[in-house]
């Protein structure tokens, strides 16, 4: 199978759509994969060709202050970080209803991501159910709990966060998968984190999923630290092709 590998812009969003060249207009499942903080959808590339292999289009967006649309971090602690993730969310509709005005989805539609792009997958998982099928790669679904921790580090560290914080950044409490499982009604997702994760803790996903035994959930985990490798694109290529219908 050939590839194509169109780089294209939707709106002021820069994306990389990776398709069989023969099927570029034809209707298929869509995925939109996330990549992660201070990296770019070229990072994502390899696991979109993966995917695309399948008979998927793959759709890799660059977050606001990322790649193509790079801007120099705040230094204030975490505001790049959580624009970026809210940015994907106000933009993921309006990626979807791109391509299905283009008539070249069939209405099954996969999200993931990795680091950032994980959590920005947990976070919409709560708000569109139109969602077949998600993969969280090194993220957590606990929103709530890693900005608690970016307060508890930033505090010892000595680092200014403004005294209004948590007002700042009240809207990821609605984007908050830990807090409202109810939201994934046992659709198909796949967790895989490093139990040596030295930057999102491997204790939040696993806690999220012994929390919530009864959901559709598969959880994979390895004694890696915060790093993709071949073997767990493969995992989340199988992943989608299992949950996703190609015919």
């Amino acid at each position: 199978m050939k590839l194509a590998i169109r780089k294209r812009k939707i709106g002021n969003i820069p994306i990389l759509e990776v398709v069989d060249e023969t099927m570029i207009y034809e209707p298929m499942p869509l995925i939109i994969y996330y990549h992660g903080w201070q990296t770019a959808k070229e990072l994502v590339l390899t696991q979109g060709r993966k995917l695309a292999q399948k008979g998927f289009r793959v759709i890799l967006p660059d977050a606001a202050n990322h790649g193509e649309r790079k801007t120099e971090r705040s230094p204030i602690p975490s505001l790049t970080f959580w624009n970026s993730i809210q940015s994907n969310l106000f933009e993921f509709s309006y990626i979807v209803d791109f391509f299905e005005n283009l008539g070249v989805t069939n209405g099954q539609i996969g999200v993931g991501g990795v680091s950032m792009g994980g959590m920005t997958t947990c976070g919409l998982l709560t708000k569109h159910p139109e969602i077949t099928a998600a993969a969280c790669i090194m993220g957590s679904p606990a929103m709530i709990k890693y900005r608690e921790r970016i307060q508890y580090h930033a505090s010892a560290a000595g680092f200014f966060l403004p005294n209004d914080y948590e007002a700042l950044v009240s809207w990821i409490n609605d984007y908050d998968l830990q807090s409202q499982i109810e939201t994934l009604a046992a659709r198909p997702l796949l967790f895989w984190h490093g139990t040596e994760d030295e930057k999102i803790p491997y204790e939040h996903v696993k806690a999220f999923v012994d929390q919530f035994p009864q959901n559709n959930i598969e959880f994979i985990s390895e004694t890696e630290r915060h790093l993709v490798k071949g073997e767990t694109m493969n995992l989340v290529t199988d992943f989608f092709e299992k949950h996703l219908s190609v015919e």
